[in-house]
């Protein structure tokens, strides 16, 4: 059964590949309508590699389409199950790959666009079809005769003669029927049914409300001097912004995604900073038609009640089983023996920032408002330069082309050729052919990189046509970021996280375009949650090699290199601010955690004074360094995609750590490099178990000390 891949992800929000499995409330007739040939998404767009036809896809299309492939895959599915023939790998596992294409396709479409472009009708389809996602995905994963087809072939595997990636297909399948209940009894059946139902309801209400809240509380101000410390240019910006709101006159800054904002580290107003944070922290938890604080109450029960009926002690178990990380207690233990060493150096680095207010006669002390401006003040004090002298080297389109494409030229032999004839949902989306060293076309990438109204937070990657050597899909993969655009006529100036979020999320990318395996269900990032990060962390080692580097990093006006002292002065500062980072992060990871490791019958009535003591017990609860998400607008986990895996991104990083060094100790951007990571990691998928994966690339396990050191959590 084909699946789009979505991801959300780096410092951002998640979505994670979710099933293209969406049902009717009913079995589909022999009456039905086929869908009409003049819906686009009827059959496979003609345009290369089945690039999506964005021009002729209208709101309209979707819902039929949605019908259509749910009776299409229901009747493939019954068709399976109720076959006379005694089950074989080609007739049960791999036609089951073969079926839902239709599904996918509107899927895969519907939840990109939903995501990068929404508006009322999209985010009403989608209200409508998370349900029926689940109930659809029930359908098939509870259909008993379907199940013992599987469990026939599963339990007669070691004599079938299958090739590794065929065998390791049929075990994933057997896991994942297992895993969605296929064991339960008829009654328990019909139970997980309604949860999963009410389940997909409460994501999806969820999520909308983070978005509609998030433009809902932008900040407002009345006067331009309060905004001093911006540039001109994002002055202008906010001006524009509040005209197009119909608040001519004003100014707004809208809200990103995580807790802290990009403002706070230049805003000179102090009132004004703690007047933005305080939007951000209190998102969907004052009350008004977004506040989430039921919809967090009633997830966290119902995947309580899910996971006790799987027979899981609670949700983190189940959730778990099927990672990498396999239990809670190993999550917990890697979170725990994090925690102490980063909130102390978070207390370090905070009396490093008193130290500079107290210079300068502030009279008060440091609180989260204040912690991004005054520690660009520490930067400069310890290192001679502050972040805002980067941003004129990193022009947006230097960085993707000239940084992002030429680190992947020189490892992977690609090359970018940039075309307009293809259709886009937004002006600003470009799109770019991608070829392999041999020269031929071996996918299409999609750039999406600005910030709009009604586009969700954060960044990921999707894939539009997934690989698939059994359908014959060359991939069709987009990029999703939220970069604030300037006034027509300005550059795009990237601060370091931005540039460090573009080459994550070309990691991701390089997972889907660089995929080469045969079945649908192993296509490029359909791996382990904990382990998807993994990849596209090791992207990010690529925006500081001097090489690639020097190569992008150019004044936007003057065209000059980046000078080899600041180079020199960004390359000492490497650790700088890492207990903050590292401790908004653990915080984050620990609520999610918290809340997905409660029984039902121990689920709080009191969400922000749950979050509190929470953070208290764990040791992270110092109020200078907030959780990167709180728990009303943490899409990560309560949106479903990292639904007790935000812990993710230090897993895997563990495992990033490890391989940065390997590419040290080999000569780093080289070729027979690039070659062996993409042989052994890029281009498989999820045809192999994660973590021989990994040692299939490193010869070995991977070792934790690279992982402490790069968040200063040794000594040097």
């Amino acid at each position: 059964m084909n699946r789009p891949q979505m991801l959300i992800v780096a410092a951002s929000l998640a979505l994670v590949q979710t099933a293209a499995l969406a049902a009717p409330a009913a079995a589909p007739t022999a009456a039905a309508a086929p869908l009409p040939a003049s819906n686009p998404l009827a059959a496979a767009s003609t345009l290369p590699f089945q690039y999506p036809m964005f021009d002729k896809i209208k709101d309209s299309h979707y819902q039929p389409a949605f019908a259509a492939g749910m009776r299409e895959q229901l009747a493939e599915v019954a068709a399976i199950a109720g076959s006379k023939d005694a089950p074989t790998f080609d007739n049960t596992i791999v036609a089951m790959e073969k079926s839902g294409q239709l599904l996918s396709r509107v899927s895969t479409i519907f939840s990109a666009l939903q995501g990068a472009n929404t508006n009322d009708k999209l985010d009403a389809i989608d209200r409508e079809m998370a349900p029926r996602l689940a109930a659809h995905d029930d359908a098939i994963f509870l259909n008993d005769k379907l199940f013992q087809r599987v469990k026939a072939l599963y339990d007669q595997r070691a004599t079938l003669g299958l090739d590794a990636e065929s065998a390791f297909l049929l075990e994933r399948y057997y896991k994942d029927f297992v895993l969605a209940g296929a064991n339960l009894s008829p009654e328990d059946k019909k139970r997980l049914k309604a949860y999963n139902g009410q389940i997909a309801t409460l994501q999806t209400t969820f999520s909308q409300n983070v978005l509609k809240e998030k433009n809902a509380k932008a900040l407002v101000v009345n006067v331009r001097s309060e905004l001093a410390g911006m540039s001109d240019a994002a002055i202008d910006g906010a001006a524009a912004e509040a005209a197009r709101r119909g608040l001519k006159g004003k100014f707004v800054i809208p809200l990103m995604n995580t807790t802290g904002q990009p403002a706070l580290s230049v805003l000179t107003n102090r009132a004004v900073r703690e007047r933005l944070l305080d939007a951000s922290m209190k998102r969907s938890s004052q009350g008004g038609k977004y506040d989430n604080r039921a919809v967090v109450l009633k997830l966290a029960k119902l995947r309580a009640e899910k996971a006790a009926l799987l027979g899981y002690p609670d949700y983190a178990s189940y959730s778990l089983a099927d990672q990498t990380a396999q239990t809670p207690a190993n999550v917990n233990k890697l979170l725990s023996d994090l925690a102490k060493p980063a909130v102390a150096n978070a207390r370090k680095e905070a009396a490093a920032i008193q130290k500079i207010i107290d210079a300068e006669k502030g009279g008060f002390k440091v609180a989260a408002h204040d912690w991004d401006f005054y520690t660009e003040k520490v930067r400069a004090d310890q290192y001679s330069f502050d972040e805002n002298q980067l941003k004129p080297y990193f022009e947006l389109d230097n960085v993707l082309v000239k940084g992002v494409f030429f680190a992947a030229e020189k490892l992977y032999g690609l090359t970018f050729k940039e075309r307009k004839d293809l259709p886009v949902y937004n002006d600003d989306v470009r799109v770019f052919d991608v070829y392999d060293a041999d020269g031929k076309l071996l996918s299409i990438f999609i750039a999406d990189m600005y910030a709009r109204s009604n586009k969700q937070g954060g960044a990921w990657m999707n894939a539009y046509v997934p690989q698939s050597g059994l359908l014959g899909n060359k991939p069709v993969v987009a990029n999703h970021l939220n970069i604030p655009k300037p006034p027509k006529g300005e550059p795009t100036l990237l601060t370091a996280d931005e540039v460090k979020t573009t080459f994550h999320e070309f990691g991701h990318a390089l997972h889907g375009l660089l995929s080469n395996v045969k079945y649908p269900r192993f296509s490029g990032t359909n791996v382990p949650r904990d382990f998807v990060e993994y990849l596209s962390q090791v992207n990010e080692m690529w925006m500081y090699e001097p090489a690639v580097l020097a190569n992008y990093a150019k004044h936007y006006k003057t065209g000059e290199p980046m000078p080899k002292e600041l180079l020199d002065k960004v390359a000492a500062s490497k650790k700088f601010n890492q207990g903050f980072a590292t401790t908004e992060y653990i915080a984050a990871s620990l609520l999610d955690q918290k809340w997905h490791q409660l029984p039902a019958a121990k689920i709080p009535t009191d969400v922000l004074g749950f979050e509190a003591a929470a953070l208290k017990e764990a040791g992270v609860d110092f109020a200078p360094v907030p959780p990167r998400y709180r728990t009303t607008y943490f899409s990560h986990a309560f949106s479903g995609g990292y639904a007790a895996g935000y812990y993710s991104y230090l897993w895997s990083e563990k495992l990033d750590a490890d391989t940065v060094e390997w590419f040290k100790e080999n000569g780093g951007l080289q070729r027979k490099n690039g070659d062996h990571f993409r042989k052994t990691l890029l281009s498989r998928g999820g045809s192999i178990e994660a973590m021989q994966m990994f040692r299939n690339f490193r010869g070995r396990d991977a070792k934790i000390e690279p992982l402490l050191e790069r968040r200063g959590l040794i000594a040097d």
